[in-house]
């Protein structure tokens, strides 16, 4: 840290640097006009920045500049159990490959503090209308991951700077939201605004706080965990006003479905938003994460809201020191970060949203922003005529139905609403339909505390909502197995089985593999839908069921009121219980240091194996000569179809693999806790059944659906991990061509892990959505981009074509993509290098992040 601009912070014994100073010496007026995320990002130039290039620096803040790269140092890594295993399980073999060279491997550690918390790894095979599912769970989840835990138990006293929450204690989101988060960081004396990178594109729900938090790849969180800088440029910074007050009866569900529909409409990809206006004045911390959470669902890297008074209030309630939430409201209003003093902030662009216009909503069936007023199920052919015979399914059957995920359960609100239609529905005799798999998995211990105290639990268990998990479950495709009898019906009548779920993602195959599609909906509305059975149903005016007069009980009977709602969520929340929850899960013992900086890895473990990154194909050089392609793909691919994360069928690739090493079935897992382990987790590339790979047809040229490839030259078709093997026997470089937004979704590092193994060495899309991309570069994947208009289809690639990449790679330069068809034609197309900055183009040349590293380390050691 420099002293320039350094200052004693008033009422404090902490030191501040005033950025305000630093900013209006290079133009008065400026900063005023500056949007709040500018204003933080000007902070950190200032406190890190050398004291030489600090004018430069700001000049591009203050004139709102993109073309020069700064560095970008996040406070702390948040990490969940499957990316940030994987990540400290490349640091593992990353300190192997150090003491192989003759360099001191216990030197190889996070600089920045990184939190771990297991939430990703539990899946529900016990359903909330089961006596003892938790603990029945928890059982399963310490079996079937006893390797990874046992490695993630040795991180925690190996590494320096790594903090491990073990499992069964919430969502790393809420967590953050609800206690990591101190908003204002006080360390060495200074106090500074809060920052952190997550494993998990959902990181942006704590923007909610007012911190820029944002979710990146596992390969990018290792760069900030080995301290080094996060290269950016300047973001598109939007505002987006949000009026009006909503209407009662409607929940932070509906508006958030709604603003994800209007977002996506407004092409906001990796823009940072800032919500302000009256309407986000109004609006709790709760309501506003459940917004900043689905920050990634609208296409944007950040969802901030401004500190204000909100912000003080959500701090009181949750426990946090009185000398901590004073330290927020005093850094605050010092340094023009308090939403009074961003009243003349000045945006590009600025977007506005009324609440009064939201009606109940629900999304749908296979994309997270296609909007569903439930007014219109019927017109919109979801609802419809259906014949309930007995003794059977439904057309629609809701087979799942779900309270889950850090978006709606970190907000009292949505979760006090679900117990009361729950109660409401008992008290009349509604009854959940059989064959719906019910469950309730909150982010915090503390969701069971109040409504323990509301007396709303039993009322929930009462109606198959019984607390299965406190882990990101459903909503991350682990929603266990079904009752073998459903399932065989399913596949018997061949039915249109359907989840219903209070998360963010509903891709299709996410959820579960015999769940066809999936909706999205408040946790109320998800128990109305256990209640009805079926998504052929209009549930605003459809009967679901009679009382004991006999008369017809339709939603609106069993809806709670808005003033019902708050009188239980101001009575019985309160901050003594997060207290109770988070004073002993953060009193962290660590144990005795490990004996040995290396890690004895299990030759056996289908979960923990060490890395290859630096032997067999990946040492070899990129030739980028003669590449065919593995896939040539439409629009709107997904992490989930490049990499899925949900249960592991014995037919699949990586099943047969995990049966060979004599894995009963029942203890596959997912895809997701096998990430550790490259010889697993390469055999989910592109293993998702809705893969439609554009060089797979049948006789009438209609694409196939599923896991398939083409082997070229031989024109033989297979499945995908068969073609993967032969290219791979061949030493053969491969390319994947795709359309628009390519690698959409979770923040999953074997999407770009799985097809570098492979032997893939270039993508050429028509764009990519931000994680991914940086990502691939992380693992020395070329991103190449076709010009404005121009696409798979411009050329008419086939997959029988060889490709090759001529020019030097520099940031964002025009290089040559060299078609070569297999009647000899030779067509050359210009494609932009989305390397973007001269660190990506340092890090791709190298071969990857971790081969920077090792370069990097065993230079400054020798030297």
């Amino acid at each position: 840290m420099n002293t320039l601009h350094r200052k004693p912070l008033p009422g404090s014994t902490l030191d501040y640097y005033d950025t305000r100073a630093a900013v209006e010496a290079i133009k008065p007026g400026a900063y005023a006009k500056l949007p709040y995320t500018s204003r933080i990002l000007a902070e950190q130039l200032v406190r890190r920045c050398d004291p030489s290039a600090l004018t430069d620096s700001l000049k591009q803040i203050i004139e709102r500049k993109q073309e020069l790269d700064f560095p970008w140092y996040p406070a702390r890594v948040v990490c969940h159990d499957i990316l940030g295993q994987t990540a400290l399980v490349d640091l593992a073999g990353l300190r192997d490959a150090i003491a192989e060279q003759g360099g001191d491997p216990s030197k190889v550690n996070p600089v920045v503090p990184t939190q771990l918390i297991v939430d990703h790894s539990l899946a529900v095979e016990h359903g909330g209308f089961e006596a003892d599912a938790f603990e029945k769970n928890r059982a399963i989840e310490d079996r079937r991951n006893e390797d990874r835990f046992h490695f993630i138990e040795w991180t925690k006293t190996a590494f320096e700077n790594v903090d491990v929450i073990p499992a069964g204690n919430g969502i790393m989101h809420q967590i953050n939201l609800e206690k990591m988060s101190p908003v204002i960081q006080a360390r060495d004396g200074v106090a500074y605004p809060d920052t952190c990178v997550g494993t998990d594109s959902h990181t942006p729900h704590v923007d909610a706080l007012g911190v820029i938090a944002i979710g990146v790849g596992g390969l990018e969180a290792e760069t900030v965990m080995l301290g080094r800088p996060s290269m950016m440029r300047l973001p598109d910074i939007i505002g987006v006003k949000l009026t009006g007050k909503r209407q009662p009866g409607i929940t932070a569900t509906d508006i958030v479905l709604a603003i994800t529909e209007f977002l996506r409409n407004q092409k906001v990809v990796s823009s940072y938003l800032e919500f302000f206006g009256e309407g986000a004045a109004a609006l709790t911390i709760g309501d506003r994460a459940t917004i900043s959470n689905m920050t990634p669902e609208f296409g944007a890297s950040a969802g901030m809201f401004y500190i204000d008074e909100q912000t003080i209030d959500y701090l009181k309630l949750t426990g946090r020191e009185p000398e901590q939430v004073k330290l927020v409201e005093t850094y605050a209003k010092e340094t023009g970060l308090w939403a009074d003093d961003l009243k003349e902030a000045e945006y590009e662009r600025v977007l506005t949203f009324d609440l009064s216009t939201v009606c109940r909503n629900m999304a749908g069936p296979s994309n997270p922003h296609r909007r569903l007023p439930t007014s219109e199920l019927e017109s919109r052919g979801v609802a419809g005529e259906w014949q309930e015979n007995e003794g059977e399914m439904p057309d629609g059957a809701v087979i799942i139905a779900a309270i889950t995920s850090c978006t709606n359960t970190s907000n009292p609100r949505n979760v006090v609403a679900a117990g009361l239609i729950a109660r409401k529905a008992n008290e009349l005799g509604l009854i959940r339909k059989p064959w719906v798999k019910s469950s309730f998995a909150p982010g915090s211990k503390v969701a069971k505390l109040y409504l323990e105290e509301a007396g709303l639990l039993s009322e929930m268990e009462k109606l198959g909502f019984g607390i299965v998990a406190y882990a990101c479950t459903t909503c991350n495709g682990m929603s266990g197995a079904l009752d073998p009898k459903i399932q065989q019906e399913i596949i018997d009548r061949d039915l249109y089985a359907t989840a219903v779920l209070s998360g963010n993602r509903n891709f299709d195959g996410r959820i579960h593999p015999y769940a066809k599609q999936a909706f999205l909906a408040s946790p109320p509305l998800v128990v109305a839908y256990a209640i009805a059975g079926t998504v052929r149903f209009d549930i605003e005016k459809d009967v679901l069921g009679k009382d004991k007069e006999g008369n017809p009980i339709t939603l609106k009977d069993i809806w709670p009121s808005d003033e019902e709602i708050d009188e239980i969520v101001a009575r019985c929340v309160k901050p003594e219980q997060f207290n109770q929850i988070y004073i002993p899960m953060f009193d962290l013992d660590k144990g005795e240091q490990a004996e040995s900086p290396l890690y004895d890895w299990r030759p056996q473990s289908t979960y923990i194996r060490r890395p290859p990154y630096w032997e067999g194909a990946l040492a070899g050089e990129r030739t980028m000569k003669g590449m065919r392609p593995l896939a040539v793909l439409g629009d709107n691919i997904t992490t989930d179809h490049l990499s899925p994360s949900n249960a592991i069928m014995l037919e699949s690739a990586a099943g047969a693999y995990l049966h060979k090493m004599g894995l009963p079935e029942e203890d596959f897992n997912s895809y997701a806790t096998h990430r550790g382990d490259h010889l697993t987790a390469q055999r989910a590339t592109f293993a998702n059944p809705k893969l439609l790979n554009e060089m797979c047809r049948d006789e009438n040229g209609e694409i196939k659906q599923g896991s398939l490839a083409r082997i070229e030259p031989e024109g033989q078709e297979s499945r995908m991990w068969e073609a993967i093997e032969t290219y791979m026997e061949r030493k053969q470089p491969l390319i994947i061509v795709a359309g628009a937004d390519y690698g959409q979704g979770s923040s999953r590092d074997w999407a770009a892990k799985g097809v570098r193994l492979a032997g893939v060495e270039a993508i050429v899309a028509e764009g990519f959505e931000r994680i991914h991309r940086t990502n691939l570069v992380g693992m020395g994947v070329m991103p190449l981009e076709f010009k404005n208009g121009e696409n798979r289809e411009t050329y008419g690639i086939d997959g029988t074509e060889t490709f090759d990449v001529i020019g030097e790679p520099t940031p964002r330069s025009t290089l040559t993509l060299v078609i070569n068809r297999k009647n000899g034609e030779r067509v050359e197309v210009p494609v932009t290098c989305r390397l973007d900055t001269a660190e990506e183009v340092s890090v791709y040349e190298a071969g990857g992040v971790l081969q920077r590293f090792a370069q990097d380390f065993l230079e400054s050691t020798v030297s």
